[in-house]
């Protein structure tokens, strides 16, 4: 409790503000989020929560970006990379993974009420495609008490792949499942999956359209690639399509050139990866490792990003604590990641 009160206090009396004035002034905080949606949307009941973000608490989060940031579009950032062009002090870049369609519905027209521009990274080939990735079908038909933890591990145990010990009919253990199936390779997941198809389709859209994607465009979005497939870069089959051929695709999709900007899936990359993502022509690209950027003479091509859950911003009376948020994004570390 006191530790909370203390909290608070330090936000309430601008220190923990004046403290990031003066730290961050020239570091590039990135924020990566996933789903934004409201609770009387169909989806709502099934989304994954830990990359779920309700439409209100995300104006809240704009709010607070205005309040203490000086919120940058990638061409700014693209433009401090190619020229030297300086950003403003303590610049914050809002970025979106994957490509749902919910961020044309409820992020799109909150950006643009608040006046912000954000970059939005999508998989190519989920565009126009109905159904998500198979770990958000099997959370969506586990909250829709379509499938069970024990069912999802039998399944496993017969087609050779058992785990031990048997995990919890929770979302915990149903992410030790969503894990083994990641191990797998394309064609072994695929066959284990097979029988449960019915079971994980809910019948809803839930990636973006083509027609949504420009539109976000011409919203202030800025369009970037986040794989062909949103497989692992580092476990990719053909790296070649992952990078090169999902960014023609990408610009094919908005009849634009082939975007400069990428973000890994799953946040997964190595040396190889880094070297072939710069060789298909991206200018930045965009990790998940949580630290801010230094940008004291020119941002780096390799861009960490900080992003956060609900309940890490939202105490036990559902009410927005904007001081959590502060101490987790304030203090950060910052550690540039590449030349």
């Amino acid at each position: 409790m006191a530790g909370d009160l203390v909290k608070r206090a330090l936000y309430r009396s601008g220190l923990l503000g004046l403290y990031h004035r003066l730290r961050n002034r020239r570091a590039l905080t990135v924020i990566m989020f996933h789903r934004v949606l409201t609770q009387d949307d169909p989806r709502w009941a099934a989304c994954d929560p830990d990359y779920t973000l309700e439409a209100g608490l995300f104006e809240r989060c704009l709010d607070f970006f205005r309040r203490h940031y000086n919120v940058v579009s990638v061409d700014q950032v693209l433009a401090a990379r190619r020229h030297g062009a300086p950003l403003p002090d303590r610049p914050l870049l809002i970025t979106f993974d994957d490509g749902w369609a919910d961020n044309h519905a409820h992020a799109l027209p909150r950006l643009r009420a608040a006046g912000l521009p954000a970059l939005l990274f999508t998989v190519a080939d989920v565009v126009d495609r109905d159904e998500p990735f198979f770990q958000e079908r099997l959370i969506a038909a586990y909250r829709r008490n379509a499938l069970r933890v024990p069912a999802l591990a039998q399944v496993l145990a017969e087609a050779g792949h058992p785990l031990e010990p048997a995990p919890p009919d929770t979302l915990a253990g149903l992410r030790k499942i969503i894990a083994a199936l990641e191990a797998l390779d394309t064609a072994q997941r695929s066959a284990v999956l097979a029988p449960l198809a019915a079971a994980m389709d809910d019948g809803v859209r839930q990636m973006v359209t083509r027609g949504e994607l420009r539109e976000l465009a011409e919203g202030g979005i800025s369009i970037g690639v986040h794989g062909k497939t949103h497989t692992p870069m580092t476990c990719a089959e053909d790296l070649e399509a992952e990078l090169a051929t999902a960014r023609a695709i990408v610009g094919g999709h908005l009849d634009a050139a082939p975007p400069p900007t990428m973000s890994y899936p799953h946040g997964r990359y190595d040396e190889k990866v880094l070297e072939r993502t710069r060789a298909a022509g991206y200018e930045l690209a965009f990790t998940s490792n949580p630290v801010m950027n230094p940008v004291a003479a020119r941002p780096s091509w390799l861009l960490g990003r900080l992003g956060f859950e609900q309940d890490g911003i939202v105490d036990g009376k559902g009410r927005f604590r904007p001081d959590w948020l502060g101490l987790y994004l304030f203090r950060a570390p910052a550690k540039r990641l590449s030349a």
